[in-house]
């Protein structure tokens, strides 16, 4: 069984990977269920493991919390849909980059429900919206923005952090770093794309398309 909790309001990220890290635990022992966690931030910047100080282009901007999850710099605020997901990736198959792959998955999958589609690409984690009606990048590509992030952490083979999508946050709020060490492409949400969906209708999705891309534990 995988518990749904949605905390309304702003949650304090620090209590939140406090949670989180407690929650992980108990499912490694056996102790508790599964559990994917909805929730906002009030705005700031993460620092994955991976995060390179140069990416930090404006370090005053907002307070930026150093994390253990992986990847890089991270900007989490109002308008952003956090879906923390702490699963047995131990029970899925012992496959890191297949239980990402099934995040990315899973948020495409939402997307389709607002006729977005979202494509994740080799060398990007993420998942990407094409904008067809930009100017072509100088290669001659079509311009991408990111519309949802991942980062994750497992203990003992269960998962905890997980993934944001873009409902309406201010986007502006991505300028002061390069969002996940990505140069060249921008960022997008539900609302930027002319979509008035509301993070209750995110919501709805999220339960929906869960199960047909998640393999539950025998």
């Amino acid at each position: 069984m995988v518990e749904w909790i949605t905390t309304p309001g702003m949650t304090d990220y620090r209590e939140a990977e406090a949670w989180m890290d407690a929650r992980a635990t108990a499912i490694a022992a056996g102790q508790a269920d599964e559990c994917v966690w909805l929730l906002e931030h009030p705005a700031l910047y993460t620092a994955g493991t991976s995060a390179k100080i140069a990416d930090l282009k404006e370090p005053d901007k907002f307070k930026v919390y150093q994390t253990r999850r992986g990847g890089q710099y991270t900007y989490h605020g109002p308008g952003q849909r956090i879906a923390y997901t702490m699963l047995n990736v131990g029970e899925r198959g012992h496959d890191v980059r297949k239980f990402i792959l099934s995040l990315e998955k899973w948020v495409i999958a939402t997307l389709e429900n607002f006729n977005v589609q979202g494509v994740i690409r080799e060398d990007r984690v993420g998942v990407w919206v094409t904008r067809p009606e930009r100017p072509c990048l100088p290669n001659g590509k079509i311009p991408e923005d990111k519309i949802a992030a991942i980062g994750i952490r497992l203990r003992k083979w269960v998962s905890f952090h997980g993934l944001s999508i873009n409902v309406e946050p201010d986007l502006s709020h991505f300028d002061g770093i390069v969002p996940c060490g990505i140069q060249g492409h921008g960022v997008t949400s539900l609302v930027d794309l002319g979509l008035p969906v509301t993070m209750n209708d995110l919501d709805v999705a999220l339960k929906i398309c869960f199960n047909d891309v998640f393999t539950k534990p025998q």
